[in-house]
């Protein structure tokens, strides 16, 4: 199975190449089998047109019978003997003795010169022992010994030389059908993944064979379905959303007249939160929204700006962070969102790591790796995975300093899964957590 190409136009071409080389293989060797059978039984026709020849002289003129044997093949061994031959060889086959029995047994002679008995054995392959007897009219044998012709018609450069060509043109001919029939695959599939990257792609032309038209319809109503799904979910969003703000800001106004300062000061607190899980809330759904253009950036510059951004908001930071890579990497992302996702996780590995290490690879099998690292007590591994769920949260308690919302890590995973990648998390055998995130190159 390691053999076989990956791809359907690959495993396709080569089963059809390797049917093709089989076809070609036995309608060549049925070829060469019929030749090889016609070039028998014209070697047999011309030894009978010969023995005739050589009878006629020994019966018709016996003077020049020394000079015509002295011309015949040195292989061919030719005597006149009292007796019929003895050799042990098998009746040649029906189609030879039709063939040449009437050369020995009529022959142009008279009727009193024709030979009283013909004797034809031997089976003409190559190589094989032939014999040929004629009783002449005073009881003389004429006896014949010689061997078949040695006849391999695959000897011949011909052979070869068709066979290659053929298979050649086939596999030319087979790698250009097969790659056109499956391109619409590959437009499929390059379709998916933009789709994957953004959800506004452009859709697919219905054109082409009426499978091909067909899927592509298909792939389009799919598309639209999912746009009107995240359309219509970003509006509800946005409607909720809106509605809340306006009794949260009425219920703030209303908690400032409140004498009790204590209890002002908890409602106050209750209402910021509230607040800050409805804008959290919007950001969730305008972030799978995608409406950002994807343009060409420079991720390394990204990543340093992030960085510079949180040591800027509390200095203490400035000795926490620390960027390693390449100076300049190009990419195609939406800035924006890109950076709201790099800057949750820096802001995470700040927040319950006390540090933010940012270490940017170069590209590598197509894809560029970014890894968060953070020096604070780590996750534990139930909840690597469980942390990505919105609204779940690790810090228990209500206090917006150290809780959070619990949808800065489904935000940026939703923002990196749009741009075909993916972020995971994992402790560190030193202690802290390590996010990795995946882009494509």
């Amino acid at each position: 199975m390691r053999l076989l190409p990956r791809s359907l136009a690959g495993r396709t071409a080569l089963l059809l190449l390797l049917g093709l080389v089989v076809v070609q293989a036995a309608g060549l060797l049925i070829h060469a089998e019929d030749r090889l059978e016609l070039e028998q039984l014209a070697d047999a026709r011309d030894l009978g047109r010969r023995v005739i020849t050589l009878y006629r002289t020994l019966v018709l003129q016996p003077d020049a019978w020394t000079s015509v044997v002295h011309d015949m093949d040195p292989a061919t061994e030719v005597s006149v003997e009292s007796v019929p031959p003895r050799e042990e060889l098998p009746s040649a086959p029906q189609a030879v003795q039709q063939l040449i029995r009437p050369y020995l047994q009529f022959g142009g002679l008279p009727f009193e010169k024709r030979p009283r008995g013909v004797m034809v054995r031997g089976r003409f392959e190559p190589n094989a022992h032939l014999l040929i007897a004629m009783q002449a009219p005073d009881d003389r044998w004429l006896v014949v010994r010689t061997q078949a012709p040695e006849r391999y018609p695959w000897h011949s450069p011909m052979f070869l030389s068709a066979f290659l060509l053929m298979t050649l043109v086939a596999a030319g001919l087979s790698l250009w059908a097969v790659r056109r029939l499956t391109a619409p695959l590959r437009v499929l599939a390059a379709a998916a993944e933009r789709l994957g990257r953004d959800v506004n792609a452009p859709p697919l032309p219905e054109n082409g064979p009426t499978e091909v038209a067909t899927a592509a319809a298909a792939f389009n109503r799919m598309a639209e379905r999912i746009r009107r799904f995240v359309a219509d979910r970003t509006f509800l969003l946005t409607a909720i959303g809106h509605d809340l703000r306006t009794p949260i800001t009425r219920l703030k106004l209303r908690a400032e007249w409140m004498e009790d300062e204590e209890q002002r000061r908890k409602m106050l607190a209750d209402l910021d939160e509230l607040e800050a899980m409805v804008a959290a809330t919007l950001a969730f759904g305008r972030d799978v929204a995608g409406s950002e253009p994807v343009v060409q950036m420079d991720l390394a510059a990204l990543l340093r700006t992030v960085l510079d951004e949180a040591a800027d908001a509390r200095p203490a930071n400035a000795e926490r962070v620390s960027y390693s890579g390449p100076a300049h990497l190009a990419v195609e992302a939406r800035p924006v969102a890109l950076k709201r996702a790099m800057a949750n996780l820096v802001g995470n590995a700040l927040a319950y790591g006390g540090e933010a290490h940012v270490m940017l690879a170069k590209p590598e099998d197509g894809l560029v790796s970014v890894q968060v690292e953070d020096a604070g007590p780590g996750i534990p591994p139930t909840e690597l995975e469980r942390v990505f769920e919105p609204f779940r949260r690790l810090e228990t308690s209500r206090n917006r300093e150290t809780g959070g919302t619990g949808l800065g890590l489904p935000i940026t995973r939703n923002i990196l899964r749009a741009h075909g990648g993916d972020v995971t998390l994992a402790n560190r055998a030193e202690g802290g957590v390590r996010a990795t995130v995946t882009l494509p190159a």
